[in-house]
């Protein structure tokens, strides 16, 4: 790995010696572009993630997202298949070769049944965020967390198994925050990194002596699991709607009634859903809880 990247022509590119052909653009952010390729031998469809470097920070940013990515092998955390480093025009690029799923995101698939006036029924929602649980306990077990789990950053493969993706966000899961400075340090950071909609609420407003941990990403997770359940986040018409997000989520979440889901898998949700990261599970309850109520839930 870390082999020159030599662009061939507008259509094609080699990274570390194999040759791919640009397909299509599939996603833009600020400081990245998603683009799908095709691999000229095997004939396999992948994904190119171009992130630009503006500078030293933000390639040791890019290099961090590639060491995150090769921490882990396992099935619900997103592979990373190659990378490398570019200069071009004198700014350097990181481009990471990614595989490519089709069914897109769970925030896709949740837009689609929207849009149909359909909803997943609960042994589906179980069965997706058993392997979200998979995924971030696999994280939390080396010490790090995700820190902007959304629909939006969940893969779906064939059989609709979630993968965790992005993982540009990921830090150690344990800050010992010492002082203001370090506070309002870590709180910029989190304005900046993780989504507003998404974010735990001890993000919003960081206490000058205290330790944020892993549990900011089960806050998320509570968030996910509400999309799940009714279709968008908990917060996500709060937010477009110009309101306090960070007043919001001091207050119990509030579950839509009546709910076409059971007591059990709303009593789960509120659990999780605590504004107290004190107060809040670890993922391997959740974990249990889930394989719970899946052996009690019939497959429809």
């Amino acid at each position: 790995m870390g082999q020159a990247l030599c662009i061939c022509s507008p259509s094609s590119i080699t990274i570390e010696n194999k040759k791919y052909y640009f397909v299509q653009k599939l996603a833009e952010g600020g400081f990245s572009y998603v683009d799908k390729v095709e691999g000229a031998k095997d004939g396999h469809y992948y994904a190119v993630k171009r992130i630009l470097c503006h500078d030293r920070e933000g390639r040791q940013e890019a290099q961090t997202e590639v060491e995150m990515h090769q921490l882990f092998n396992h099935p619900n955390i997103l592979t990373l298949v190659a990378h490398t480093f570019i200069d071009i025009g004198g700014k350097t690029e990181a481009w990471l070769l990614l595989p490519y799923f089709t069914n897109g995101t769970l925030w896709c698939l949740l837009e689609k049944l929207r849009d149909r006036a359909k909803f997943l029924c609960e042994n589906e929602v179980l069965e997706i965020l058993h392997g979200i649980c998979s995924g971030l306990k696999a994280m939390h077990d080396k010490g790090y967390a995700h820190r902007d789990l959304k629909p939006t950053n969940v893969l779906l493969d064939e059989e609709n198994r979630p993968v965790l993706m992005d993982l540009g966000s990921m830090s150690r899961a344990r800050i010992e925050v010492r002082g203001s400075k370090e506070a309002m340090t870590l709180q910029d950071w989190a304005a900046q990194k993780c989504t507003i909609s998404y974010r735990a609420p001890e993000l919003f407003n960081v206490e000058s002596h205290c330790i944020i941990d892993e549990r900011t990403d089960i806050w998320s997770l509570g968030c996910v699991l509400y999309c799940m359940m009714m279709l968008e986040g908990p917060y996500d018409m709060i937010f477009q709607k110009g309101d306090s997000v960070a007043l919001a989520v001091q207050n119990p979440v509030s579950i839509p009634q009546p709910c076409r889901f059971s007591q059990s898998l709303q009593t789960l949700l509120s659990s999780i859903m605590v504004s107290n990261p004190q107060e809040r599970p670890d993922i391997n309850w959740i974990l249990d809880q889930v394989q719970v109520l899946k052996a009690q839930t019939p497959v429809v």
